[in-house]
């Protein structure tokens, strides 16, 4: 049976208000895996409202460092403790291999430990004026932070979003992909766990369109980061104008991979593949323009050719798969087409016309 997987609002597990859900599906085989909330704009704003109390009633803006990296490293603690369980959960849900898996899930870990020590570092600087004044700068919390997340890295995006807001006292209001939520509901899980004081990690699940417009336009969130595409990124900054709220902006690029003649010719071979077929492809800084030095284009192409075609494709789960599926059949759909509009057009020749 698939699981259920509910949203993390007010301290509590919830289902959406309007008893919406969206099935989730596993990529390699398009089985239903789980049963996700679908929120909506009032499930949202429900989570903002719980964030900001938190944040100000609840005292989490004037919570010692000390007991906010303690909870870090508590969820750290916890999360390695299941450091496999998170593996398989990320491979079934985004489709990467596993071997990849291990490494996103070490990462995280790495990641909630280093801003769990980092929260207690950060100190007040002072500067030299004139006398007999003193000028301090100080750090403060934010304050409610929106975070909206893609699917190509469902926990380890969670992790970079997350540890952060919260080692600097933030309260947060975090949205993962709706297609990819399996890691980020364990995750929560994780920071109930852990003894994260209820509110100041809330979960809402559901579509972009509405969950993540709430959190961009509404007036109680204090910064919203997004990670995503370009036209989704101007979409958030421009919602976010209403009250002028920070916002964190990581979108989508074209980056160039460049070969030059005297580059060691299988390293290079190597680092080329890996740009563009790591997670399938699936990466914001994915290696997608192939820049190589005349004198060994041809050379470079067929050793390039031939290593593509022994790439191992196929489950995620299966031994030695070396890249897995795209992560839904709609987005197959667009690679293929932009592999269509890619190819050279050869034009009909005609004598008479030339003639």
């Amino acid at each position: 049976m698939a699981e259920r997987l509910n949203m993390f609002i007010n301290g509590e597990w919830t289902p959406s208000h309007s008893g919406a859900t969206r099935e989730i599906l596993n990529p390699a085989n398009g089985i239903v895996i789980g049963i996700a909330a679908e929120g909506d704009e009032q499930d949202a704003q429900r989570a903002i409202a719980a964030a900001k109390e938190a944040f100000y009633e609840g005292g989490w803006w004037g919570t010692p460092a000390a007991e906010r990296a303690r909870l870090l490293f508590k969820a750290a603690d916890l999360l390695e403790a299941k450091k496999e369980e998170f593996t398989r959960m990320e491979t079934l849900n985004n489709g990467k291999p596993l071997r990849e898996s291990v490494f996103d899930v070490n990462d995280a870990i790495a990641c909630f430990r280093y801003f769990a020590g980092l929260a207690t570092k950060p100190h007040g600087q002072s500067y030299e004026v004139s006398d007999p004044m003193q000028a301090i700068v100080v750090r403060e919390p934010i304050g409610v932070c929106g975070q909206i997340i893609p699917w190509n890295y469902p926990l380890l995006m969670a992790a970079w979003k997350l540890a952060p807001a919260l080692a600097a006292g933030n309260t947060v209001v975090f949205k993962p992909s709706e297609i990819t939520p399996l890691s980020a509901v364990r995750l929560f899980e994780l920071f109930e766990e852990a003894g994260f004081p209820a509110s100041v990690v809330n979960l809402v699940l559901g579509a972009g369109a509405t969950v993540g417009h709430t959190l961009a336009a509404h007036d109680d969130v204090d910064k919203i980061a997004f990670t995503g595409g370009t036209a989704t990124g101007r979409k958030i900054m421009q919602a976010a104008t209403g009250n002028l709220k920070k916002i964190s902006l990581e979108l989508g690029g074209k980056s160039p991979n460049i070969v030059f003649a005297d580059a060691d010719f299988e390293t290079a071979v190597d680092y080329a593949l890996f740009a563009i077929f790591a997670n399938q492809g699936q990466v914001c800084a994915a290696g997608s323009r192939l820049l190589l030095e005349e004198s060994v284009y041809e050379r470079f192409m067929e050793r390039l050719v031939e290593r593509t075609k022994a790439i191992v494709v196929g489950d995620g789960m299966a031994d030695g798969t070396e890249m897995g599926p795209l992560i839904t059949e709609a987005h197959l759909n667009k690679v293929l087409h932009n592999v269509e509009i890619g190819r050279p057009k050869v034009q009909p020749f005609s004598a008479a016309a030339a003639g």
